[in-house]
């Protein structure tokens, strides 16, 4: 089972990520927080394997996020996702220890390969 927290503050778009990710894998835990504060709450709470983090949050930055919990959590997989597919940014997740950059028009094939990936490599490190 994948632990999955999506932190995303459109509804809609975090409805159509859980649903995409729900049907990739049917067993996944998965939590949702429309901002920072909520989503380092679910953390504390109960850490999660794989995050999807938005790069744009109400009152936080995805990126700024992704470096307190990377080090409180290096554990933790987090994909950055924005409508902003710059260099730049790329740059700031890598740095920021995000493990992916995924642009919100990625086809959702490549996101399920992704969602697939994290639980393999998850379940190869409990081996």
């Amino acid at each position: 089972m994948l632990r999955t927290l999506i932190v995303e503050d459109n509804a809609a778009f975090r409805q159509s990520l859980r649903s995409l990710v729900r049907e990739a894998l049917p067993d996944a835990d998965i939590a949702e927080a429309g901002d920072g504060e909520e989503a380092l709450r679910q953390i504390a709470a109960a850490p999660p394997d794989f995050i999807f983090m938005d790069i744009r949050l109400p009152k936080d930055n995805g990126l700024r996020l992704t470096k307190l919990i990377k080090a409180a959590h290096p554990g933790i997989v987090i994909a950055i996702i924005t409508n902003h597919d710059l260099p730049e940014y790329r740059r700031a997740a890598a740095d920021n220890g995000a493990s992916y950059f995924i642009p919100k028009d990625t086809p959702t094939d490549e996101i399920v390969a992704i969602v697939r990936a994290v639980r393999e490599s998850k379940i190869a490190a409990c081996l």
